[in-house]
């Protein structure tokens, strides 16, 4: 059925009631195409716009297409720092209020609500303060009838807002044109991307094309600079070429000259005085000049180039200065009004021959077409010095002439002494080169043996080294020579006699290797040998056992016979060895294995020795550790009377358990400080561990109150008086009593610095302190202990103890001891008692004090409870 049958169909009155439907259709299309036809504009506002500044303008105006957009603003919102920035506001009321707002009252407006939460706002004049109430939010400004706010959001956060918003009743929003801000916001969000990363863009292209030009306006300059300076040396290279000519005319040489100068520094006109002595005038052997052709020698007067000669240094002179020196007297009136009328420009440098003033070179320019500067002042005072050389070279010519009569009957005497002189220069030459090769050798050899040092020996080791990187099937091996009682010998016969003992050995050693094996000293009693281009290793040990029956025999020193022996060890060479001070190493270890097995022996290295060194390092580490964590377990033993069984004190000390080796005897522990340097660390913690002790003592009974603790301190704090009276400050201050401190020091460790503890020794008696010998008899000199130094207490060593009753020397020594004990007012210790026979044999002896585990067991001290709990071991 055609349009027109059903046109026809339809009534008036039907066709009437369709006209408003149709209306409300072309409406809703018109809306439709303006909202396409504002993203289209929206789009190409982000291609053609290259500034934010022009693009929120642009966008309003799309925007009142088809809303009402006299009162817009865009802000955008920083998430992490809660910054909101005003990026557009255009508002009949509120422009000029918008910079009086603080950022926190934005975030409490409505606009903040929206950056906080990503909703959007239709607010009416009905019903504007109702909502403001339930947002909880401020109002800024004047109130408007109707406003609208969208987010702006990249994805699902929230980068902005944007609002637009109505003063006039007659102009009112509808939930359409919400919806229509809310389409539009994000091709709004889009656009802003592209022209902010535009304007990056270009910002960035502009930063980068300057940084550009910067770089190359100063690659020019540089080009240009670098240009000047090859110019320059061009130049002097000339200027030296022509002063050491010989060939040339003084004219050419100084046109020459001209020539340079003008390429440099502009020469127009250039002349050359020197002074006549004999008729006190100028000459002028050089003279080029634009206006005079000709000049001819003049008087000295008031001229510029007599100003150069009366003060010896060059000058530039120009209307800047003339009349100043003209004022000062220096120039004429006549050369200062030229200078000045003709804005002349003038330099000139003084020509030095021995050092006196023979003459001047200068160079001018006429008017404005040159004007003269420093740099190039000090420019002809340079060249004005090889002038003055060439000036010499002339002067000395003549002079030449002059005597060359007179030299001729000198020559065969000159000749007589020069040929005198090569012969003394030739001594003193040979003298130096053999001055340099004793230098060499010095340095490559020990001085008291003669013998390689360490660096030659290290040296050829390397080469050794890379010979059998290289060839595997040669042969090399290193044997380290360590010598015994060499310390006897130098102490007690002095250092010549152990210089003297030290050649002999050297000697021994040569008899005993090959030619061409390298012996070496490395310091002290230490000597080794490189061996190459042996046959088997037995050669090797044959040679180390024939070293060590040789230094076995007695030696002659001061017609005193000395007695001496070797430990040697011997490392072969292999491939994995990288450097000599590996190899030396390995030598070094296996000698010490060797003097460990009872010295006058020599120990081939393996890899268990290396192993060994591993494990003692790995004990040093751990002991350490376990120091600085004050990880040790305490124990305390006291010292009773034997007869009443009352403790005299309580001896705290330390026992070690290693993780991998076990139970580590207090021996080894104090050789592992000792060897650390730690033995300063380990009294500090004895000590400190003592305070603990004595401390919660005062705080207990009172019987606790009369207790004493006994430590074993190294003799560190008895070689400096000064070192005693700290340890008794530190007493003090930790506010314990020094008389309940004893403090037990071994006879070993004082045997080797006994000279110089007796004061230390003396400053801790006068303090309270009760001092213990302790290990008597386990070392050297005992006896001269017990009469020399005011120890209240001496330990009898425990092997002495262990043998009662059977051994009844050692209970004589016992004896001996306590008879003489009352005398010298000390009080005997037996210590290390373990059974019934031998405490019943002390007391018979008359011993009073004693300890060990018959006695009481050692127990263990937790420092962590309160009270020092203790616990039987």
């Amino acid at each position: 059925m055609t349009s027109e049958n059903i046109t026809n169909q339809l009534s008036l009155e039907e066709l009437r009631e369709l006209v408003p439907q149709l209306q409300q259709i072309t409406k809703k299309y018109k809306h439709s195409e303006a909202i396409q036809k504002s993203l289209f504009e929206i789009s190409e506002l982000a291609s053609s716009i290259n500034e934010l500044s022009s693009l929120y303008p642009a966008i309003q105006d799309i925007i009142a297409n088809f809303i009402p957009a006299q009162n817009f603003f865009v802000v955008f919102y920083e998430e992490d720092t809660k910054a909101i920035d005003v990026a557009y506001f255009v508002d009949e009321f509120d422009e000029s209020a918008i910079p009086n707002w603080t950022s926190e009252e934005l975030q409490n407006s409505i606009t903040g609500y929206i950056l906080r939460t990503g909703k959007h706002l239709f607010l009416t004049q009905e019903t504007y303060t109702q909502k403001l109430a339930e947002l909880s939010v401020q109002h800024l400004g004047a109130t408007p009838v109707d406003w609208i706010g969208v987010p702006l959001k990249r994805g699902s956060q929230v980068i902005g807002a944007l609002a637009v918003q109505s003063y006039d009743e007659s102009i009112r929003y509808s939930h359409e044109d919400l919806e229509v801000l809310l389409f539009v916001s994000q091709h709004i969000v889009n656009c802003v991307d592209r022209v902010k990363n535009r304007e990056v863009t270009e910002k960035t292209i502009r930063q980068r094309t300057k940084q550009l030009r910067q770089i190359n306006e100063e690659l020019q300059e540089e080009i240009s600079e670098r240009q000047k300076v090859e110019s320059l040396q061009q130049a002097l290279f000339e200027i030296s070429e022509l002063s050491a000519s010989t060939d040339q005319d003084p004219g050419s040489f100084y046109a020459s000259i001209h020539d340079i100068l003008a390429r440099l520094i502009g020469a127009p006109n250039c002349y050359v005085a020197t002074i006549n002595e004999e008729s006190k005038q100028l000459d002028f052997p050089y003279y080029k000049d634009e206006v005079t052709s000709q000049i001819e020698p003049r008087t000295m007067g008031s001229g510029m180039t007599e100003y150069i000669i009366r003060h010896g240094r060059a000058e530039l002179i120009d209307p800047s200065n003339a009349m100043t020196l003209y004022e000062a007297g220096e120039i004429s009136e006549e050369v200062a009004k030229a200078i000045c009328d003709e804005s002349n420009s003038w330099i000139g440098a003084p020509l030095f021959v021995d050092g006196i003033i023979s003459g001047v070179i200068a160079v001018q320019s006429y008017g404005q077409s040159k004007q003269y500067t420093l740099k190039d002042l000090e420019f002809l005072r340079f060249v004005s010095h090889h002038i003055a050389v060439a000036l010499s070279r002339k002067l000395a010519a003549e002079a030449m002439q002059a005597y060359n009569l007179r030299l001729e009957d000198e020559v065969k005497q000159r000749t007589e002494e020069l040929h005198a002189t090569n012969r003394s220069l030739q001594d003193q030459i040979e003298e130096r080169k053999l001055a340099q090769r004793q230098l060499e050798y010095d340095a490559q050899h020990d001085a008291l043996t003669g013998l390689a040092n360490r660096v030659l020996f290290n040296s050829r080791l390397e080469l050794a080294l890379a010979n059998k990187g290289r060839y595997a099937s040669n042969n090399f091996a290193v044997i380290f020579i360590d010598l015994d009682r060499f310390k006897q010998i130098n102490d007690s016969l002095g250092h010549l006699a152990g210089d003297s003992f030290l050649k002999e050995v050297a000697n021994r050693i040569n008899s005993c290797i090959r030619a061409h094996d390298l012996l070496a000293r490395l310091g002290g009693d230490e000597f080794v040998v490189l061996f190459d281009n042996f046959e088997s290793p037995t050669d090797i040990e044959e040679i180390s056992a024939r070293i060590i029956s040789s230094i076995a025999q007695p030696f002659n020193i001061e017609n005193k016979d000395m007695y001496s022996g070797a430990s040697i060890g011997i490392t072969y060479l292999e491939n994995g060895y990288q450097k000599a001070d590996e190899v030396l190493r390995d030598a070094d270890a296996a000698m010490y294995q060797a003097k460990a097995l009872g010295r006058g022996r020599y120990i081939i290295f393996d890899k268990t020795m290396r192993e060994k060194l591993l494990i003692e390092l790995e004990i040093e580490n751990e002991f350490r550790r376990v120091l600085q964590a004050g990880a040790f377990e305490n124990y305390s033993q006291p010292v009773l009377d034997l007869k009443t069984e009352q403790p005299l004190y309580e001896e705290c000390y330390i026992r070690w358990q290693h993780l991998n080796i076990g139970k580590v005897k207090r021996e080894q522990y104090w050789q592992v400080a000792e060897q650390c340097g730690l033995t300063v660390e380990m009294d500090k913690y004895l000590l400190t561990k003592a305070c603990e002790i004595l401390t919660n003592w005062q705080n207990g009974s009172s019987a606790d109150k009369q207790k004493r603790v006994a430590i074993n301190l190294s003799i560190h704090h008895l070689t400096q008086t000064s070192l005693a009276k700290q340890l008794i400050e530190y007493l003090l201050e930790a506010g314990v009593d020094p008389k309940k401190l004893v403090i037990e020091f071994d006879e070993n460790t004082l045997n080797r610095r006994s000279q110089f503890i007796l004061p230390a020794i003396k400053t801790l008696k006068r303090a309270g302190i009760t001092l213990v010998l302790d290990n008597f008899g386990s070392g050297l000199a005992s006896l001269s202990y017990l009469y020399s130094y005011p120890f209240d207490y001496v330990k009898v060593d425990h092997h002495f103890v262990k043998t009662l009753p059977r051994s009844e020397r050692n209970l004589k020594l016992i004896q001996s001891v306590l008879s003489i004990s009352s005398h010298l007012r000390f009080k005997l210790i037996a210590e290390g008692i373990t059974t019934e026979e031998q405490y019943t044999a002390l007391v018979e002896a008359g011993c009073e004090y004693g300890q060990g585990k018959f006695l009481q067991k050692a127990k263990k001290i937790d420092f962590n409870s309160d009270s020092n709990n203790v616990k039987s071991a």
